[in-house]
């Protein structure tokens, strides 16, 4: 845990620093926006939006907010193998995150890398319990991607991928006798598309 949140700190000051440094050189002559969604989200009967944020005079720094929400599918659940087979559903109910993100070349192209901070609160029913409980978490995550701009607009694919750390904040974890296992290591991978304005 300590490692994941050294380098958490790393990634963040990197991108203060680089924020700090574009600002001087003064490149980006105004503030540009980009919304994202995660396809991903929809078809687990759900939704997400992200707004990200350009801030004038920093080439490559992005920042944002997202919202999210999805049923968890069995593969996430049954990652962690104490929850495998259990008969666990699971649903984010709803996510809220920060994000802060240093691109190489420019904002929105090629390689990046990122970090997350956010809650999520979760909603566990099991097939062999009747009713449901609720827990909140904590999420801290540092990720890699890379943006693709297949056409010749503003539109963009940002394919990345993820490692952090977890931990309940508040709410129950247990239905009946069975406890769902709260991993403090957690992993993800998805898709965003974006557009930026």
């Amino acid at each position: 845990m300590k490692k994941i949140i050294t380098v958490m700190f790393i990634v963040c000051f990197s991108l203060y620093a680089t924020a700090q440094d574009n600002t001087l050189k003064g490149k980006n002559e105004a503030t540009k926006y980009s919304v994202e969604i995660d396809p991903a989200t929809f078809a687990f009967n759900s939704y997400s939006f992200h707004l990200r944020i350009q801030p004038k005079g920093c080439d490559h720094l992005l920042a944002g907010f997202g919202t999210y929400a999805l049923d968890m599918p069995d593969l996430l659940v049954d990652f962690n193998s104490k929850n495998k087979n259990k008969g666990w559903n699971v649903r984010i109910n709803q996510g809220y995150s920060i994000f802060g993100e240093h691109h190489f070349t420019e904002v929105n192209r090629k390689w990046f890398v990122g970090t997350q901070i956010g809650i999520q609160e979760f909603t566990l029913e099991n097939d062999t319990v009747a009713g449901n409980e609720k827990f909140t978490n904590l999420l801290a995550m540092s990720y890699v991607g890379y943006t693709l701009k297949p056409f010749k607009n503003n539109l963009y694919i940002k394919p990345w991928a993820g490692i952090g750390y977890t931990t309940k904040l508040s709410g129950n974890n247990t239905l009946g006798i069975s406890e769902y296992d709260i991993a403090p290591i957690t992993m993800f991978v998805t898709v965003h598309v974006g557009y930026t304005f």
